[in-house]
This record gives structure tokens, sequence and C-alpha cells, in this order.
């Protein structure tokens, strides 16, 4: 595994261990098995966005406290220049460019997202995952293929996809150059 899934994996497990918080109690509350979630700890599996997203939920953390070790301290506004992003990238050749990671007490989380193509996936199925709050898709280039609860929606540029993420949901581009979207991920107590 690369360093960078190396690194996510020690602070989440840093971070669980400063709020006292056992790995059977966060196995649960991500619906998850023991073993499954102390290999995500080990650094033995990729994370998902939305798996890193549902942690930083139990932990009372934002999603940049586990990816980047920092925390984010500004409030009012804040402006991310193009040149400023940093890509997350994330299984299977996703990169998500987090579009508001500075901004403290977030109520969404905004990421400009590249999905490839993956022929495998056309065949065997896309795999699907879910996480807490509302999701809104916005295709800007390219088309997608998301599946929602069983239904395959075709998402071209300029359609939205709004969602209870809840619900299982996965996605895929059709076409070998991939797919760009705007991902607003909104979090509901």
């Amino acid at each position: 595994m690369d360093s960078k899934v190396t690194d996510t994996a020690q602070r989440l497990k840093g971070l669980r261990e400063m709020e006292d918080i056992s790995v059977s109690q966060m196995a649960s509350a991500l619906g998850i098995s023991e073993e499954v979630y102390n290999e995500y700890e080990a650094g033995k599996r990729d994370f998902s966005i939305s798996f890193l997203h549902n942690c930083a939920k139990q932990l009372g953390v934002d999603v940049v406290d586990i990816i980047t070790g920092e925390s984010p301290k500004l409030s009012g506004y804040t402006v991310v220049r193009t040149n400023e992003r940093k890509p997350i990238e994330r299984r299977r050749g996703f990169t998500y460019n987090h579009l508001n990671p500075n901004f403290k007490d977030k109520i969404v989380e905004a990421f400009e997202v590249f999905c490839p193509y993956s022929e495998a996936e056309h065949i065997m199925g896309i795999p699907l995952s879910t996480h807490k709050g509302q999701e809104m898709d916005f295709v800007l280039e390219g088309e997608l293929d998301v599946v929602v609860n069983g239904h395959v929606e075709r998402l071209q540029p300029g359609d939205t996809l709004y969602m209870d993420s809840s619900i299982p949901h996965g996605m895929n581009a059709v076409h070998e150059e991939g797919c760009r979207f705007l991902a607003i991920v909104a979090s509901v107590e």
C-alpha cells in the first residue's frame, strides 16, 4: 500500500485512540466488522471518501484532519485557487480535489472529482458505498453512470443527481476518457 494510505491509517488510529473509542465501537458505528476496520487502520485497505467522511463524523473531526493531519482554521470565507488544490487520490484512480479544505465547521464537503472508466465495473458491477447525509453530483465533463439503490442513472454534462447518501450508491465513467463532476456532501445530524 502506498505511503498516503499508511499515513492516513496512522492518523485514523491515533485520532480514535485520542478519543478513547475502541475498535469494536468504531467498527459498529461504521457498520463493518472489527476485522475489516483493523485492516483500514493497518493500511491494508484503501479508503473511500465515504469511509473517511463517516470516520470523521464518529471522531468529531473534519475529514481533512484524517487525510492531511491539519485542521481547517478559516471561518467567514475561504478561497482555494486552482493551483492550490490538494488532490486526494483514492480507490481505483478516482481523484478528489477538495474545494473547501480550510474552512472550519463546514456544513458541506465539496469536491471536484475525476472518475475513471472501468470496463470490469461495467461488466461485474459498480462497487457501492453509503454515508450519512445527502449528496449532490453535477457532471462537468464526460458521462457518468450512477447506481442508486439498484437503479442506474446516466448523467451527461449539466445533469445533476441529488440523493440520500445512506442509500447504497456508486459510479463509473461511461467512456475511456473518464468523467469530471462536482460532488457536494452535506451532513445531516
